[in-house]
């Protein structure tokens, strides 16, 4: 198990790539590892590829960058169509897995055809699934421009991350669960939040975990910041107090960018021993 509060920076992928491309990507994210072997040692690296591209991933990257899924079905393996479970994640060597992404949360009506496709409780089940199954997660929550501007986002935040903090009941199971907090509005729009306003968030929800688990499990939990995270933000973003790592969208599909990320988080972040 990582030390506490270790800096973690994952790469979403999302629909993106094919067999070429993403071969390619992962050479060059392996070179970039033999470049700079400190930086992915002391900053916890991750990419999420789309499934189909999981096992090609898994075939050639560095070990020193793990591979999680963008999401799981919430049950065994059986009639479901379309669906993977975490136990053919796992068969595969997959150690962590994204749940609850605000592309799958928000917009969902007109992203997948489905109302309220991804909700909070539906996360839940996702979750504790994923935990009975020795997996790790990352459980991302965010509000959009509207409630931001409604002051209302860490209300938002704890309205979906509550039935995840009412299914985790050990503290090691808190141990192998990192939040995400991306404001939707600050998702793939090139508009990041300010250093001092993720950082309201992050404390907020670090505050709200010491009041509703305990100090132990709000002191150690990792909270990742997501929202158009670049290599020129991230410098800025990484020296904040409560900010933990990253989750990176388009950035991550260039290798270059990505381990400019992964070195600013060895540069600045929070490496805890």
């Amino acid at each position: 198990m990582e030390s506490p509060r270790k800096f973690i920076v994952g790469g979403n992928w999302k629909c993106n790539g094919t067999v070429a491309s993403v071969s390619k990507l992962v050479d060059e994210l392996n070179a970039a590892v033999e470049a700079n072997p400190e930086d992915f040692k002391s900053v916890q690296a991750i990419v999420a590829p789309s499934f189909v591209h999981i096992p090609i991933v898994m075939q050639r990257i560095n070990p020193l960058i793990k591979v999680a899924a963008q999401d799981l079905h919430f049950g065994h393996c059986g009639a479901y169509t379309g669906e993977v479970s975490a136990d053919q994640l796992k068969d595969l060597g997959v150690e962590w897995v994204i749940i609850g992404h605000s592309e799958r949360r928000a917009g969902t009506a007109s992203n997948y055809g489905v109302m309220a496709f991804e909700s909070p409780e539906r996360v839940q089940w996702k979750v504790s699934y994923a935990l009975s199954r020795g997996m790790k997660v990352i459980i991302c929550c965010g509000e959009t421009l509207h409630e931001r501007k409604a002051e209302v986002s860490i209300d938002i935040c704890k309205t979906q991350l509550w039935p995840v903090v009412r299914a985790i009941h050990s503290a090691e199971e808190w141990k192998r669960i990192v939040i995400a907090y991306e404001p939707v509005w600050a998702i793939g729009t090139g508009v990041s939040a300010s250093k001092a306003d993720a950082e309201v968030v992050h404390a907020g929800i670090r505050s709200w975990l010491a009041k509703e688990v305990s100090k132990e499990v709000a002191s150690n939990v990792r909270i990742q910041y997501g929202g158009s995270v670049s290599p020129k933000n991230c410098m800025d973003l990484a020296q904040a107090t409560d900010i933990d790592g990253f989750l990176v969208g388009g950035a991550s599909l260039f290798a270059e960018s990505f381990a400019s990320i992964i070195s600013a988080g060895a540069k600045f972040g929070r490496n805890e021993s």
